[in-house]
């Protein structure tokens, strides 16, 4: 055997793994990028083998023990170096710890923030711990390997507290303006604030992490910086306490008012039961109840007005106030009484003439008690109806002398009818 071929057999034989002292790496770049075919591969249980080439992602095992060769891993054609025969692959291998990584501490500003409420442009600084996964294996090697390509932990997690910190920044701004907290309201909030990031730290979900938990999270701000935002909050404040305030006085006006409309509408419900029980049980009607009141306001209006005093003054109050309501009393009871459907009655024609409750015979001219029929000649007693020669008008009463109609004279023989 020659010496290349005992080159070539012992190549075959080469092992990949991560080394024992590189085991606590979050991400660990194998050192050798050609490879010979069938090498064996070991993926520990807590990482994966991402294969990356020219900028570019192009496989991943996962863990345990992998013979490199083409018949069983599909994509090694991709990283084959066929000036060898396809005897080597080259490629360069990351292994990407999986498992949760605790308590990473955190520190440091994301530059100049205005307040959201109070409009002060200061710099907060944040401090604490957090813990994150790597998610996506092939995402974070895409954007580590471009942006923070080293070995070891601390420069990667470098990286990885200032994607933090750019994220804090844009929803600290976000969660702020939501709820019209000032920075110094914050304190009050983190908890609420670290659960809102850690469910949309996009900034880090798009390189392939993931944020768990925060374990702490403090807000501090310089003296001059603590001093801008006190002032700016007492201002606030103040106009916050007046506007409070003016509500708080319009709240007890409006109270106010209201409670003088229900003792208000209180009284004339009263007043109406009163004048309804006066009017039912003593009045006994409106008519009455009417010219009452005319008696009663005649009188007040004559004392207010210094007429009459004394006991004259009281009986000319009486007598005017009397004489009102009797007006009163008689212009409703004079006043027609209609229902609704009845007939109307006519004008009453002229009654027999009556003396001493005795009737007139219109024909003979004797007396004698009411009756219908003259009781010496046996004429009718009812009034006798007289109408008009010239336009057949009834005359009413039937001893005018012209007729209220057409104007001609009654001295003319008329039309007459009995009753």
């Amino acid at each position: 055997m020659g010496v290349f071929d005992f080159i070539k057999n012992g190549v075959r034989e080469m092992m990949i793994a991560r080394p024992d002292n590189m085991k606590h790496l979050i991400c660990f770049k194998h050192p050798d990028q050609n490879f010979p075919m069938y090498s064996q591969l070991t993926v520990d249980s807590d990482e994966v083998a991402v294969f990356f080439k020219d900028g570019r992602v192009v496989g991943v095992l996962p863990p345990g023990r992998h013979t490199l060769q083409t018949q069983n891993i599909p994509f090694l054609n991709n990283i084959v170096n066929k000036f060898t025969g396809g005897d080597v692959f080259i490629s360069e291998i990351f292994f990407v710890k999986t498992t949760p990584i605790y308590n990473v501490p955190f520190g440091g500003n994301s530059g100049k923030t205005a307040d959201p409420t109070l409009g002060v442009l200061v710099t907060p600084r944040y401090n604490g711990f957090m813990s994150v996964v790597v998610a996506d294996p092939v995402q974070f090697v895409v954007a580590y390997a471009g942006q923070a390509g080293g070995a070891d932990n601390e420069r990667l997690l470098m990286w990885i507290t200032g994607l933090f910190l750019n994220g804090v920044k844009q929803t600290l701004g976000d969660f702020a303006v939501k709820r019209k907290l000032t920075f110094i309201d914050l304190s009050a909030y983190t908890t609420e604030f670290v659960q809102s990031f850690v469910a949309n730290s996009q900034t880090m979900t798009n390189t392939g992490l993931r944020l768990l938990e925060v374990g702490r999270f403090d807000i501090v701000f310089d003296n001059a910086d603590q001093k801008k935002l006190d002032d700016a909050y007492a201002i606030v404040a103040g106009q916050l306490v007046a506007a409070r305030a003016e509500v708080e006085r319009e709240r007890i006006a409006i109270g106010k008012a209201e409670a003088q409309a229900k003792q208000k509408q209180f009284e004339l419900d009263q007043k109406y039961n009163q004048d309804a029980r006066y009017v039912q049980n003593l009045a006994g009607n409106w008519q009455n109840y009417a010219a009452g009141s005319a008696i009663m306001g005649a009188g007040e209006g004559m004392r207010e007005h210094g007429v009459g005093d004394g006991l004259a003054g009281l009986g000319a109050q009486v007598a005017i106030g009397a004489n009102v309501g009797g007006a009163m009393a008689g212009a409703f009871t004079n006043q027609p009484q209609f229902a609704v459907g009845a007939p109307q009655q006519q004008a009453p024609t002229q009654a027999p003439q009556q003396q001493g409750g005795a009737a007139t015979c219109p024909k003979c001219g004797a007396r004698q008690p009411q009756g219908k029929f003259c009781q010496e000649c046996g004429t009718s007693l009812a009034p006798q109806r007289k109408f008009c020669t010239g336009c057949s008008q009834e005359l009413i009463p039937p001893t005018v002398k012209f007729c209220g109609n057409c104007g001609t004279s009654t001295a003319a023989p008329t039309q007459a009818s009995g009753g």
